[in-house]
């Protein structure tokens, strides 16, 4: 009987549960696809390298995947609270016909398990069709061959899908259990008809609060754009999103405050079609829109940076590998190592003082490769240092400036020099341009943003520096862009080319072997795997030599780009499910109350157009605010997202946020046409 009445009651409210059955099948299928990549990836021809990046990527997923269902688990209980409202008028029917309390605890816990089995089922079934398409992505993302791609099916997936969702349904029917037992049936028969009283907020008040928490939201704006230069350490990011969130809230209060004043002024706009109503609608639940409205602002705000973010960190990442990684490999090792070198350098020993006073090549003799063989365009340079000459001493008189915007800077830090010929030779395999110096002429090579701004305002002040007794002046008035170190991002903070006799007499603190492998494609993969097999050789211990290849560059800069991409998404999605459903549910919600009042306005001969204009309008303005307000936080926080991608060589965000906009019209949007359709629905007259 019972089970009966569930199913019944389930076909008769179908086009009340369209939220719900959307958003649980959207959770289902997007926690699916996320949590089966590791199926998708097996089928991959890729790198062993590669192939550890993709195991700790999922590894990572799985670990995100925790936080998900506890996001979509309040979602799910969110979503039965406004479910149970909406038929608190039919619970209350039952009671006054003899119903007992459990017997309807009973009818809702069939009816979940009927709605969980449903959304499970076709959940997984678009999960399991859009996987196949994430694969696609996938192999994209890693660039590998996907000759041997089939159909995958992931049990793993699916039976952590299966768990995550029946917990979250068991807590949901304990949920419904208890608020059924606490429910009255006066408040269940007449709680439709009970509204907010509206209260008219004082005006001044309003308009104090409003100015200063615009004010306080400004200067977090200039913190994390302009002034980002004072946050000085890690931690104070918190002070400008902790100001932007109190200031949030705080704006959302004071604007429902100052908006229905200004706009009852304006009579022309206030009774013009059902405006008046439409109004007093939405100031009928001002006191409980205020907090919702902020959550789902900051969880907007944090969808539309997530997601243009991560959707071009990729990009960022190997935008400029051809310049920061243009051969081969790079052979590094510290030479002349003194027993104060070991006891300050993490990656130096005692027992490699000795080794330190060999040549490279030696080195690599000891550990059995021979550099001539498996090595083609080869130059070896020498890295100089002076104690005497530290970051403090080339700035000049921009120092007494500059030690108060960056009071934390490591000032002390001894600069690098590199002999001009030396230079020279490796410019010359690059076909990079060549230098030319009078006896008594620097140049500064730097590609770190932040440090060229320094350097290249010490620069126009002409600062002179001076090795072994002998003073040097700048040959240009700014950093030349030249390369030294392979990398996978702009981390070259100044390197200085002197003249070849600035550092005659001197020992060389490093030498550099760039070259390139010989043979073909495939062959150089098997002399990487023999540069990599130096590390378990047993002279390694000995010497402080290390490598840093294109190869390992390439795929690592893909691998962390596609993981940020694939946990930014994964993130992104679900906030913006999230934040667009809970804005449904609360109007959805607040429609089942406003039923009556559309009917009253039927019976003094309003008409059906006018009304479903004015519940569009409603609709609009409850989805429309939080977004205009997260699109401006946005402006500001893709700002400071464009200085974080800048470090990776790249600010070109454009792309990604196009794609934003597209996932925002379409989830955001169809929540949005969704919501409209069925409050049409739920507000008709039968």
């Amino acid at each position: 009987m019972l089970c009966k009445l569930s199913l019944k009651n389930i076909k008769k409210s179908i086009k009340d549960y369209a939220i719900y059955f959307f958003t649980l099948i959207l959770g289902v299928a997007i926690f699916y696809v996320f949590n089966a990549i590791d199926s998708q990836t097996v089928m991959m021809d890729v790198t062993s390298s590669t192939r550890e990046i993709i195991t700790l990527m999922t590894n990572m997923l799985s670990g995100v995947s925790v936080f998900v269902s506890f996001i979509l688990g309040f979602l799910i209980i969110y979503a039965s609270r406004f479910l149970i409202k909406r038929r608190n008028k039919e619970f209350g029917i039952y009671l006054t016909l003899g119903m007992s309390k459990r017997k309807i605890a009973s009818i809702l816990f069939l009816e979940t398990l009927f709605i969980g089995m449903i959304s499970l089922a076709v959940g997984l079934g678009l999960g399991i069709i859009l996987s196949q398409l994430m694969s696609l992505l996938v192999a994209n993302m890693f660039e590998a061959n996907l000759t041997k791609f089939a159909f995958t099916f992931s049990s793993s997936a699916c039976i952590k899908t299966l768990i995550y969702f029946s917990i979250m349904y068991v807590l949901v029917m304990i949920f419904n259990t208890f608020n059924v037992g606490r429910c009255k049936l006066i408040d269940l028969l007449h709680g439709n008809k009970k509204s907010e009283k509206v209260r008219l907020k004082n005006p001044i008040l309003c308009t104090f609060i409003f100015l200063v928490s615009s004010i306080v939201l400004g200067y977090a704006y200039y913190l994390v754009t302009g002034g980002i230069s004072e946050l000085t350490d890690a931690s104070e990011i918190f002070k400008p999103i902790i100001m932007g969130a109190v200031s949030t809230f705080f704006l959302f209060w004071s604007l429902s405050g100052l908006l229905l004043r200004i706009i009852m002024k304006l009579k022309k706009i206030y009774y013009h079609g059902l405006n008046t109503f439409v109004l007093r609608q939405i100031s009928s639940k001002i006191n409980t829109t205020v907090m919702s409205m902020t959550i789902i602002c900051l969880m907007l705000f944090v969808t539309i940076c997530v997601l243009s973010s991560s959707l071009s960190i990729k990009n960022s990442m190997t935008a400029n590998l051809k310049t920061m990684a243009p051969t081969d490999i790079q052979l590094y090792k510290y030479q002349n190592i003194t027993e104060e070198q070991v006891k300050k350098t993490w990656n130096l020993t005692e027992n490699m003082i000795e080794d330190g006073k060999l040549p490279l090549k030696d080195t690599l003799t000891h550990l059995n490769f021979n550099a001539e063989e498996y090595l083609q365009d080869i130059v070896e340079i020498s890295l100089y240092s002076d104690t005497y000459i530290t970051l403090k001493d080339t700035l000049g008189t921009y120092y007494n400036e500059l030690k108060n915007i960056y009071p934390i800077m490591n000032y002390d830090a001894q600069e690098i020099f590199i002999k001009l010929s030396d230079y020279n030779k490796l410019a010359e395999i690059l076909e990079e341009e060549k230098y030319t110096l009078k006896e008594n002429e620097y140049i500064v090579l730097a590609d770190y943003k932040e440090l060229v701004d320094i350097r290249n305002e010490a620069l126009k002040r002409d600062t002179k520096i001076q090795i072994a007794n002998k003073e040097y002046i700048p040959k240009y008035d700014e950093v030349k862009n030249g390369f030294i170190f392979m990398n996978s991002t702009h981390a070259n903070s100044g390197v200085f080319i002197v003249p070849d006799d600035a550092f005659a007499n001197a020992l060389v603190k490093e030498t550099i072997l760039t070259a390139n492998y010989k043979g073909k494609e495939e062959e150089k993969y098997k002399i990487e795997n023999k540069i990599m097999e130096l590390e378990s050789h047993p002279y390694n211990k000995q010497t402080s030599l290390s490598a840093i290849t294109k190869i390992s560059l390439y795929e690592a800069s893909i691998g962390l780009g596609a993981m940020a991409t694939f946990i930014g998404l994964y993130l992104g999605i679900i906030f913006l499910i999230s934040s667009a459903a809970l804005l449904a549910l609360k109007e959805l919600s607040e429609q089942a109350d406003n039923k009556m009042r559309f009917t009253m306005l039927r019976k003094i001969g309003t008409d059906e157009k006018l009304l479903n204009k004015a519940l569009f309008y409603q609709i609009g303005i409850f989805f429309l605010f939080p977004l205009l307000i997260a699109g401006i936080h946005s402006i500001f926080g893709i700002q400071f997202c464009n200085f974080i991608l800048a470090s990776f060589g790249s600010d070109k965000l454009l792309p990604s946020i196009i794609m934003t906009a597209l996932f925002l019209i379409i989830i955001y949007g169809g929540y949005f046409l969704l919501t409209y359709f069925v409050s049409k629905n739920m507000i008709r007259e039968k």
